[in-house]
């Protein structure tokens, strides 16, 4: 007998319908085609002990599985609910009318409890395009999955109860989730606060002109100087995600399985990797590629702690992921994209001994030490980074002043006004939403300049031997200045303000 149960593979962050066609006829033997991985083929031992475990059997017969479509690849324990109750119905163990209405997946334990599977939300997402009545699934991902609407799902904790839904028709529990109230819900902010900084105002000053327009950050000082501590916060300060950001965002995070028992993010990603990170970790890859560093901080923060201690290799291949703010990760046989809009934040030492330029402290580190280390960052790379912002240390009369300073909630609230003014501004745009992602085009709409202004970047450009990809963000940043100020026109000031922030561009550093 011939049945047909629905699972579901997770390409990138788009699903794919399996059909899992089931046959079991006269003779012996179990034949488990479609191109599965281990994981899959190893299943029929979970299977079989978790059926017996409640009281059912795969049969002595000739049972003949395919997983279509047929050329695709299909990996992962989460077809193991599919199979076994694709298994049950085809042996005629248990009645099942209504199963071509459902998706089902799940990893099964050998006593029939489930365990959670990752991707949930793009499989939700793809069996309601495809007109699925229901999709069943393990508890731990039923609030993810039930973000999604027009859709039942249900979160099920042990195989007999969805064999007692068919076979019985006793009711399952349907999850129910207000996506906006929970969005609401979970868009509280990060324990760290600005004003639990000293001093440094006007490096709080160049945060929030980075946050304020979404500009890559990095910030160069000695050790102690506070880099790590104001980065940290940056996050403070962003903007709230919108629905459709928190909705790309928990999708990234749910083929990873980051997203058990959370339902929908609401708190934009910080991601911090360490050093030694290899450049497949960072932006993705992998035989079945999975989503890297770069993709997980999408719509949030991407913070390289000590940036020249970083492989060059590993740097160079976010210089493409930086520009066009997505990643594709190329195989023989298929191609995925992952988005990687992300806010680079950098940080770094001037020197290898740490404190070069420091007139208080003995240099260390000779020329040749020197030019190696700052040689791990290419100018391409630095090119691609708006605001290069030097870190000096706290001066004790300000460490020990007990006077707070500004919160992030106040700061947010100029970094939200200017974000506004913005996505009022690219309104008609799909792609742009705030000021660092403007093209060529929308550089010369928006970013006017009069003729003292034009002057003014022209001697910077000429004495600072500035690229072209330079001058666009130094556009870029004097836009955002003018948009914190509400100014409807760029002026000198704004322009003579981001000049300042290409620090890295100055002689001295890697010249």
């Amino acid at each position: 007998m011939l049945k047909k149960v629905f699972g579901s593979a997770v390409f990138g962050v788009e699903a794919t319908t399996v059909t899992v066609e089931v046959n079991t006829d006269s003779g012996v033997g179990y034949h488990l085609v479609g191109l599965p991985d281990n994981a899959i083929k190893e299943s029929n031992f979970r299977i079989a002990a978790a059926l017996q475990n409640n009281g059912y059997r795969i049969p002595g017969k000739k049972i003949i599985i395919n997983m279509s479509p047929a050329d695709l690849r299909k990996e992962g324990s989460a077809y193991d609910l599919t199979l076994a109750i694709g298994i049950l119905a085809s042996s005629s163990q248990i009645k099942a009318d209504d199963l071509e209405r459902y998706l089902i997946m799940g990893e099964l334990s050998l006593d029939g409890t489930l365990q959670p599977i990752k991707g949930a939300l793009p499989i939700a997402v793809k069996a309601r395009e495809e007109g699925f009545k229901g999709f069943i699934l393990p508890k731990e991902n039923a609030k993810e999955a039930a973000i999604v609407d027009n859709l039942e799902v249900y979160g099920i904790e042990n195989i007999k109860q969805v064999i007692n839904f068919f076979d019985k028709g006793e009711p399952l529990e349907q999850t129910i989730i207000n996506t906006r109230e929970e969005f609401e819900k979970n868009l509280n902010y990060p324990e760290f606060d600005f004003c639990d900084v000293r001093g440094q105002e006007s490096i709080k000053r160049c945060m929030e002109i980075a946050a304020a327009g979404g500009h890559n950050i990095i910030l160069i000082g000695p050790p102690g100087a506070g880099k790590t501590m104001l980065a940290k916060r940056l996050p403070s300060i962003l903007p709230p995600m919108t629905l459709h950001e928190a909705l790309e965002t928990t999708k990234i995070h749910s083929v990873v399985g980051r997203t058990k028992d959370t339902g929908l993010m609401a708190q934009r990603p910080f991601r911090s990797p360490h050093h030694t990170i290899s450049n497949v970790a960072l932006v993705g890859g992998g035989s079945y590629p999975q989503p890297g560093e770069i993709s997980l901080s999408h719509n949030g923060v991407l913070f390289l702690d000590e940036l020249p201690e970083f492989k060059r290799e590993v740097l160079e291949v976010m210089r493409q992921p930086l520009e066009d703010r997505e990643v594709t990760i190329s195989r023989a046989k298929f191609t995925v994209t992952y988005p990687s809009s992300f806010m680079l934040v950098a940080s770094m030492n001037p020197s290898p001994g740490g404190y070069f330029n420091d007139p208080n402290a003995p240099v260390t580190s000779s020329p040749a030490e020197m030019q190696r280390y700052l040689s791990k960052i290419s100018g391409p790379l630095l090119d691609r980074i708006d605001i290069h912002i030097e870190v000096t240390p706290v001066p004790f009369d300000k460490l020990s002043d007990d006077r707070k300073g500004e919160t992030s909630v106040e700061i947010r609230k100029r970094v939200t006004e200017a974000r506004d003014i913005q996505t009022k501004r690219f309104a008609d745009s799909d792609t742009v939403h705030y000021n660092a992602q403007m093209n060529t085009k929308q550089i010369r709409n928006y970013c006017v300049l009069d003729d003292a202004s034009k002057q003014l970047l022209k001697t910077a450009m000429e004495r600072l031997n500035l690229s072209a990809r330079a001058y666009d963000r130094i556009l870029k940043v004097s836009r955002t200045i003018a948009d914190l100020e509400g100014a409807e026109a760029i002026n000198g000031s704004h322009i003579s303000e981001a000049i300042q922030y290409r620090s890295m561009d100055r002689e001295g550093w890697l010249g």
